[in-house]
């Protein structure tokens, strides 16, 4: 890798670097693995004008996306600040029930017709980046992710991440093909604006951009996490334009080590672990039989329907699925409430998604692990008692999202960075993490995102996420 020319060593480090002789002991800077070259994708000029506006579009995008769906949960519930489940529990049964079988019909109808006459266009951000061009249609992904927004204000047990998340992709994969960049680094770009709009949404710019590198490209390699830092950082700023510059997850204590937390984070590895596996099978199985065609008349607003009676007893259903994360970080809720919302949310997010609905399962798989956390850290303080509720339970979100995403890395940094809290427990927390997601590793492999793919033989942009 390096030539001698006239008693001095020339450095070969693709670009190039300004300065060209070596340190003095003459070792290479390309020694460290990381920094020998950009790969395929050059860091041109072109290119980092290009992540810019990728990143400034996605912010908009995701304060935008974020408007609409704060404006269906102020129109369905009367929501406006606070808890969105305490809001839905204010409304009547019938209401209640009403709404979310509206959002049935309304979701059945909408993605019928995008999925009909949109059918060859592409909207799935994950199987374009892992296996095919990156290129993705503007308009299908607008409506498909407009649409989700909506079913989600109106009470969906879906996740609102994964519509950012697509449109940061298509503003990634838009500006590659107006400023004519290769293909490789379209790719790159797509995935940056992937990551950055779940930062925008959820105000994680550090959480975003290593969802982008483990997640999405796989690479941790300088030339892969500098563009995505920077165009997380970039849209989670001008996402402040509307959305808050806080914790999603706010007043959340700090809460300390103890011996208790480090025993029990051991076994509850392995119990999420194997909760995991099941779960991302669920996922997998409901995306691969989801509803299609025209059945999705009567799938949908069925399904919706089912979730709305259910949501009589838990209003805490209706969503994402984070005011009942929150509640448990906060270490609210008994034994009986933590255990039906943990046995109950990812049923009706797969019964959602079975049902032909589109949305992200981050925050539903999120708060399932707090919520798990929480009821098994109950049942561990009858033996050892002492430590506060809520520490399981931010064990217990990590060590869920983690193995179920096979990110352990940004699984721990986005639920540090989205209740700014549980820094103390980053050793039990580790602990959890690494032994839920080695065991999904091993046992089967899958995350909830390649267990999303689409059959191969499927329409394009018409298989499971997003579309």
């Amino acid at each position: 890798m390096v030539r001698k020319r006239g008693g001095e060593s020339e450095r070969q480090r693709v670009p190039a670097p300004f300065i060209r002789r070596r340190i003095a002991s003459g070792r290479g800077a390309m020694e460290q693995p990381n920094v020998t070259h950009d790969g395929d994708a050059a860091l041109t000029p072109t290119f980092w004008f290009a992540l810019v506006l990728t990143g400034v579009a996605t912010g908009l995008l995701g304060a935008f996306l974020m408007w609409i769906l704060f404006l269906v949960e102020r129109a369905a519930f009367s929501y406006h600040t606070g808890s969105y489940s305490a809001a839905v529990a204010r409304t009547s049964d019938v209401h209640r029930v009403i709404t979310l079988a509206a959002a049935g019909v309304l979701g059945a109808a909408t993605w019928f017709l995008i999925r009909r006459y949109l059918k060859n266009e592409k909207a799935e951000i994950d199987d374009a980046l892992w296996n095919g061009d990156a290129q993705l249609s503007v308009r299908r992904s607008f409506l498909t992710s407009m649409i989700s927004e909506v079913v989600i204000g109106m009470g969906a047990s879906v996740g609102r991440e994964a519509a950012p998340k697509l449109m940061g992709g298509v503003s990634g994969s838009l500006l590659a093909r107006w400023m004519g960049l290769t293909p490789a680094q379209r790719r790159l770009l797509v995935a940056c604006g992937g990551g950055a709009g779940l930062a925008a949404v959820y105000n994680v710019p550090l959480g975003g951009a290593l969802f982008t590198a483990e997640v999405l490209m796989g690479s941790f390699a300088l030339p892969t996490v500098l563009p995505a830092l920077a165009c997380s950082v970039i849209a989670t700023m001008v996402a402040w334009v509307y959305l808050p510059s806080t914790a999603t997850y706010v007043d959340i204590p700090s809460y300390h080590f103890s011996g208790s937390l480090m025993v029990w984070s051991l076994p509850a590895g392995v119990v999420i672990g194997l909760l995991s596996i099941f779960y991302v099978r669920l996922i997998g199985w409901v995306s691969a039989h989801r509803a299609s065609g025209a059945s999705i008349f009567w799938k949908m607003p069925l399904a919706f329907l089912v979730i709305g009676v259910v949501g009589i007893w838990y209003p805490q259903l209706f969503g994402n699925g984070k005011d009942m994360a929150h509640d448990a970080f906060l270490g609210l809720g008994g034994a009986g409430l933590l255990f039906a919302l943990f046995a109950l949310k990812p049923f009706v997010t797969a019964l959602t998604l079975g049902s032909g609905a589109a949305g992200g399962v981050f925050t539903p798989f999120l708060g399932t692990g707090a919520v798990l956390g929480g009821f098994l850290g109950v049942v561990w303080t009858h033996f050892w008692p002492g430590t506060p509720i809520g520490a399981f339970a931010l064990i217990g979100a990590a060590a869920m999202i983690g193995a179920v995403m096979q990110a352990p890395l940004a699984g721990l940094v986005l639920v540090l960075e989205l209740t700014h809290s549980g820094f103390s427990l980053a050793v039990p927390m580790v602990a959890a993490v690494v032994i839920a997601t080695l065991l999904v590793r091993q046992v089967d492999g899958y995350s909830i995102y390649s267990a999303r793919l689409p059959r191969r033989d499927a329409l394009p942009g018409f298989g499971s996420g997003e579309s």
